[in-house]
């Protein structure tokens, strides 16, 4: 299909969706005390409010609690003083609709439902009616029941007496319904990521950075390495011709052609493209190692991204963005259920994006991507998830800037110096399951698959050499064609249980993988290109061979790695102030790589055992001192260009920090301090940059504090901070005291928002971002230096009832900056100048 057919159908299926908007109810006063029985709640709602909210109030936790007089089910939200309330009948249920409110949970679900919380009440269900509208159901098992609405210094209450309740046999239970405040939408209590449980992050030894939903939405990301600005430490190592996401935490390479450290649900996903953002609910960012949990991964830490889960109840979204280079994204995002007891439950999230970018490259950027999930509550006690996801992308192939002295070339940021068609295609398939069985409250069972493939294509004039003098720059033409396949199976048990005082929550693992990747290198024989003069260039100086002409193969492969891990963890509480994580796994890799050009072959069989130890004391409830010892294994999937395996790596940290809660919890904190060893590491051949070489031992140390929450009502903030002193204390040709490419001493981020809350107004938006990059080495042999940036960006929005439109300004002042250099002194990724993106959203 056409890029104009494909503009066309996603403007329709955007037109469809813009159909009856919500209206807004008016306003109330809000009574005291008592108010009176509720047989008509739609006279006390009156008085309820002073005003009604002009923009959604977001509820983002219902909670259960049991009294001795019944059951408390708790909506928490910031602006319980701005609900308004109307009532019916229908049968035996009695409903109340909070008009002005949107019921959005952490887990992805907009619905809470309660069977049989007593006797009389055959269910309570808290959902989403519409766009903005909260519905409480409550349901009698003869009649609807009686409800009284009381005006507490905790918030309202809704006191439920029923049929049953009244009688002789029965004696009175209320139900209470308790409307808190504590909604915050830039603060995740909660991650899986560290321990491979829902734990709290203020009882996990180790740090761990969320970048929320929500912080993705205000800025408008589409890049994984965009969102992770947020973070403290991780930065862009590399990129391959600005076509992977390569990244580097504390100091360590953790992600891209051969990395492990990043995570797709918990698997590790080592393709070889761009991440997709459309269907992430989140970032989980570990640092340090984590191979105890994951395996092979770098001592620096993991990305996670955890991705959308279906909805119980019906949710559409639409979503338009536009901007300056033609840049053109739309993209859906439907949920809900697919039978009428919602046990069969679907969501479907899809993108398209076509970009000229801001190089002078005839190649656009065009790309697809669309996941479909399943999820089947088989049982009470049993559900499964199946989930698809498939990328389609195509981009120019550019190595970027070039080195000049000691610094970089200094041309103009549109300039090429590869050639206009040089291109690069990824398509990317991925298949999961997730079947889930809870044995009782206390034990489950876990058993998880992922399927994972990528074939990739490229073709480009390869910069070889600037000679500085005359500025000419010899060139290579070059095409990799490499697929590769990944199959994970995992297998949890879950149980918590005590022993005499002191409780325990047991993990018990066993992780069985195999990873298959290979391919060809073909160049153009003779060697060198046409060069070209990178202060005059001129282009298709010779018509660009065809591809059976690049008949001088210097790479043709296989590697295969099959691996069995076994792994324990228990998290133990010996008070609520004193807890300790402890684990260890057991790792068997078997690898195998073949030369396909003469038959040779290498193998080589590693075990290994990585432990993890933490304790966490709390001396006040806000406030979690914690300090951590772990070690990584990382097999290396890299080869030398004699074929051969590399040796694998391995690391170990020391790690102390303190983590805090401020203004009532809406506002969190870590501050830590670490000391990382990393031996046998592999990096780019200088001779070969497709091939690798092991350079001996880095040493990183640092410091790094992070801040996310609320601050008040309706201002936003996340925040980090990061000191990075990493350096080879080993090095193969002498070099040791070098610092590692692209790793700078200092990274600092802030990103803040502030919506109006009430008057005319309210629903407008600002945000503003300041993300800084300190000064980098270009390579690690420390020749010359990427200067350091400091980018703005900016936003303004406006959202009311199911609508939000903005304009977010990337880049605000034009910095001229640099993401990092992919390898050597001939490839630096620029970052793109002044971005403009308007957008528009609407939920149904």
């Amino acid at each position: 299909m056409s890029n104009h057919l494909n503009k066309l159908a996603w403007m329709v299926i955007l037109a469809l969706l813009l159909v009856n908007p919500p209206v807004l109810a008016e306003g109330h006063e809000k009574p005291k005390g008592k108010i009176s029985q509720l047989s008509d709640i739609q006279q006390a709602s009156s008085r309820i409010q002073q005003w009604l909210a002009q923009s959604v109030i977001q509820v983002a936790g219902v909670n259960l609690q049991t009294t001795d007089k019944g059951v408390e089910v708790i909506l928490e939200t910031n602006q319980s003083d701005q609900l308004q309330l109307t009532n019916q009948s229908e049968g035996n249920s009695f409903i109340i609709n909070i008009s002005n409110a949107q019921l959005n949970l952490p887990s992805g679900d907009t619905s809470f439902r309660l069977e049989k919380p007593m006797a009389g009440i055959t269910e309570v269900k808290v959902s989403n009616l519409d766009a903005n509208t909260i519905r409480v159901t409550i349901t009698g098992e003869t009649a609807a029941p009686q409800v009284e609405l009381f005006d507490a210094d905790q918030g309202l209450i809704f006191s439920v007496i029923t049929t049953a309740s009244t009688s002789e046999t029965q004696p009175e239970e209320p139900i209470e319904l308790l409307v808190i405040g504590q909604q915050n939408r830039y603060r995740v209590r909660n991650a899986a990521t560290g321990t491979r449980t829902d734990t709290l992050i203020r009882d996990i030894p180790q740090t761990i950075q969320v970048v929320p939903e929500q912080v993705i939405k205000d800025q408008r990301v589409t890049r994984l390495r965009d969102a992770l600005l947020n973070v403290g430490g991780v930065v862009q190592n590399g990129g391959f011709g600005g076509g992977v996401d390569q990244l580097a935490t504390r100091g360590f390479f953790n992600g891209g052609l051969f990395g492990g450290g990043i995570l797709v649900d918990g698997f590790k996903d080592g393709r070889n493209g761009i991440r997709e953002t459309a269907n992430v609910e989140r970032l989980e960012v570990l640092k340090g190692p984590a191979s105890v949990l994951y395996g092979g991964v770098e001592p620096g830490g993991v990305i996670n991204l955890v991705t959308k889960q279906p909805l119980k109840d019906p949710y559409y979204n639409a979503e338009l963005s536009v901007g300056n280079f033609s840049t053109f994204r739309p993209s859906l995002d439907i949920s809900g259920p697919l039978n009428s007891d919602r046990t069969l439950l679907y969501r479907l999230n899809s993108v398209y994006e076509s970009s000229a970018g801001f190089r002078d490259f005839n190649q656009d950027i065009q790309r697809f991507f669309i996941s479909p999930t399943l999820k089947w509550e088989i049982g009470k006690a049993t559900n499964l998830r199946l989930q698809f996801d498939y990328l389609n992308d195509e981009r120019p192939f550019d190595r970027g800037f070039l080195a000049f002295g000691n610094g970089i070339l200094d041309i103009p940021v549109e300039r090429i110096l590869g050639e206009p068609d040089d291109v690069r295609k990824v398509e990317e398939i991925g298949f999961s399951y997730r079947l889930e069985h809870n044995f009782n409250e206390n034990w489950k069972i876990r058993n998880a698959f992922r399927y994972q493939s990528a074939d990739t294509f490229d073709y480009r004039a390869e910069p070889v050499r600037l000679d500085e003098t005359t500025g000419i720059l010899t060139r290579n033409f070059r095409s990799n064609d490499d697929y590769q396949e990944n199959y994970t199976l995992q297998t949890d048990l879950v149980g918590k249980f005590a022993t005499g005082s002191i409780d325990h929550t047991l993990l018990f693992g066993v992780d069985l993988a195999r990873a298959t990747s290979g391919g060809t290198q073909s160049r153009l024989p003779g060697g060198i290109t046409p060069s070209i003069d990178v202060f005059n260039p001129v282009y298709n100086a010779i018509p660009r061979p065809g591809l059976e002409e690049l008949t001088n193969v210097v790479r043709n492969n296989q590697n295969r790695s099959t691996g069995l891990g076994i792994f324990v963890q228990d998290q133990v509480a010996f008070a609520d102030n004193l807890k300790l994580v402890v684990g260890g796994r057991l790792d068997f890799v078997d690898q195998n790589s073949k030369d396909l050009r003469d038959g040779s072959e290498s193998n080589q069989y590693d075990t290994a055992i990585t432990p993890r130890l933490g304790i966490v004391y709390q001396p006040i409830q806000p406030i979690s001192l914690y300090t951590s010892y772990s070690q990584s294994f990382s097999p290396n999937f890299a080869t030398s260009v004699d074929g051969t395996i590399l040796e694998p790596e391995r690391g170990t940290q020391y790690e102390v920090g303190v983590k805090g809660e401020f203004l009532d919890g809406k506002l969190a904190a870590t501050l830590a301090a670490y000391d990382i060893i990393k031996s046998n590491m592999a990096t780019t051949d200088p001779a070969n940059p497709d091939f690798s070489i092991p350079i001996g031992k880095q040493r990183s140390q640092g410091v790094e504090l992070n801040v996310g929450g609320e601050i008040s009502p309706g201002w936003n903030v996340i925040a980090s901070y990061s000191y990075v002193d990493a350096k080879y204390t080993e090095f193969n040709d002498g070099s040791a005291g070098n610092r590692p490419a692209n790793i700078p001493f200092n990274t600092a981020s802030l990103w803040t928002t502030y919506q109006l809350q009430r008057g005319n107004l309210q629903g407008l938006g600002f945000g503003l971002g300041l993300f800084y990059i300190g000064d980098r080495q270009g390579n690690d042999e420390n020749t010359y230096v990427i200067p350091g940036y400091l980018r703005t960006d900016a936003a303004i929005y406006y959202q009311r009832d199911n609508w939000r439109s903005g304009v977010n300004i990337q880049n605000l002042f034009n910095e001229k900056y640099f993401h990092g250099a992919n390898f050597g002194r001939v490839a630096i990724e620029p970052g793109a100048p002044l971005r403009v993106i308007g957008s528009f959203s609407v939920t149904f």
